[in-house]
């Protein structure tokens, strides 16, 4: 199995040499720049401070002191892997690496048993993409973690509130990496072009090409010194020597949108289109929708978001916005992408403009909030089905009185059982539509329950 640059299959160790890792050591010149740019101590590593200062947790861990087993949380390409990597080098105790692709249940026993010979020099064991770990397999770290037989340090990409097994999240300091900042990014670049690990000077960069790579690598280190790589190599392919702009482009055709439909960023994108809408932001909304149907995400599950957010916070204040909401989901359903990202702008953009209510979902919540609570009570008699034998004799629909038989087509007449008379569950606010029907009701309820203007 090939390693990729965040994954590690082999790292080494205080007391062993490292054995031979597929593809390209780090160290050689054909390896990618990426590789070959990798920190080989704390002070070259870029960004990250929150968790490298004195003292802090992961620093106390990388210079041998004590330390409470770690899960590394963020991005792709904010230094997981490279962190591990200089654990390896600089802590003294005995270091092991796992990645969950590659590695089970087995395996994990297998570093245990280790890890009890040498109860004299404690086991540090990294797992890389704890995340892709069954249940099971997590479930089989309890033990160790807890009893301290290692220290884990543990690295994933997902959101562990979704990815980790509870009982493991709870021995765990997580410690959550986030990504490069523009500066840092810039660092990074004009280190590698300098650097004789790196491009050495061969070529240089303008200051319009290093915006283009820092803005295409959204905080990703992995992701610009490999564009950075791509563009070098186009530009000496043919003779240049400066990297511009058109180098760029020429290299990287589109930036890589950062989103995983299983992962944390599929949640919060998915959370930050929701609550644009809500917030009534129709331009932050068409950008979340983008950053969706960009990264491939399925317009059905999109189209679903709509029609439950047209209830849930726009209801009655339009009533149109959920068949607005419904049709744009029809749509894709007939004629599919990209044809159908039209009617989901045009959902979006309705939603996010429509006047505002969340009364319908909290009115059928607290509704259905009593019912469980035993707030039942009997359907009063003149309510219930009359039309069958013996319905008489038991009181049913006795009583009962027609309200078209009215010229307002409205009659006094109890509906709710005895004790949820005068309970009101749907109260509309003045916004759009349902300022009408908040003085429609008002005159409703007075006239159904006798009460006083």
């Amino acid at each position: 199995m090939a390693a990729d640059d965040d994954g590690l299959f082999a790292l080494p160790t205080p007391d062993e040499p490292p054995p031979p890792e597929p593809g390209p050591e780090p160290g050689r010149a054909d390896a990618p720049l990426a590789a070959r740019m990798r920190p080989r101590t704390l002070a070259e590593v870029v960004g990250q401070a929150h968790l490298l200062r004195p003292g802090a947790p992961l620093r106390r861990l990388a210079e041998g002191g004590e330390a409470a087993s770690v899960l590394l949380y963020g991005p792709p390409g904010t230094g997981k892997t490279t962190l591990a990597r200089l654990l390896a080098t600089v802590s003294t105790r005995h270091f092991v690496a796992l990645s969950a692709l590659s590695s089970g249940v087995k395996e994990l026993r297998d570093v245990m048993n280790d890890a009890r010979r040498r109860r004299d020099r404690q086991t540090v064991l990294f797992i890389d993409e704890v995340h892709r770990f069954s249940k099971t397999q997590q479930d089989a770290l309890l033990g160790a973690v807890e009893d301290r037989l290692v220290l884990l340090v543990a690295a994933t990409t997902e959101n562990p509130s979704f990815s980790v097994v509870s009982p493991l999240l709870s021995r765990l300091l997580v410690l959550q990496l986030r990504s490069l900042t523009e500066d840092e990014v810039r660092e990074l670049l004009r280190r590698a072009v300098k650097d004789e690990r790196g491009l050495d000077g061969a070529v240089s960069l303008s200051p319009e090409a290093e915006d283009a790579l820092v803005r295409l690598s959204a905080g990703d280190a992995r992701s610009a010194l490999t564009a950075l790589e791509a563009s070098a190599d186009g530009v000496t392919d043919t003779g240049g020597t400066e990297i511009d702009v058109p180098a760029v482009e020429r290299a990287v055709a589109e930036t890589t949108v950062r989103y995983d439909r299983q992962g944390d960023q599929h949640h919060d994108v998915v959370s930050a289109f929701i609550k644009s809408i809500r917030g009534s932001d129709p331009d932050a909304a068409l950008h979340y929708l983008a950053r969706m149907l960009v990264a491939g995400e399925d317009p059905r599950f999109i189209a679903r978001r709509l029609v439950v957010h047209a209830s849930e916070d726009v209801g009655l204040a339009d009533p149109t916005a959920l068949q607005a909401a419904v049709a744009a989901a029809q749509t894709v359903q007939l004629i599919g992408m990209p044809e159908a990202r039209l009617a989901l702008a045009q959902a979006t953009v309705h939603l996010a403009m429509a006047p505002k209510s969340n009364t319908v979902i909290v009115g059928i919540d607290e509704a259905m909030s009593d019912v469980r609570a035993g707030a039942v009570g009997a359907i009063p008699a003149h309510l219930r089905k009359g039309r069958y034998a013996g319905a008489k004799e038991l009181g049913n629909a006795i009583g009962y009185r027609y309200p078209h038989r009215t010229p307002e087509g409205v009659l006094e007449q109890q509906y709710p059982p005895d004790d949820l008379v005068g309970k009101d569950y749907y109260r509309p606010t003045r916004h759009g539509g349902e300022r009408v029907l908040h003085e429609r009701l008002t005159k409703l309820r007075r006239a159904v329950r006798g009460e006083d203007g």
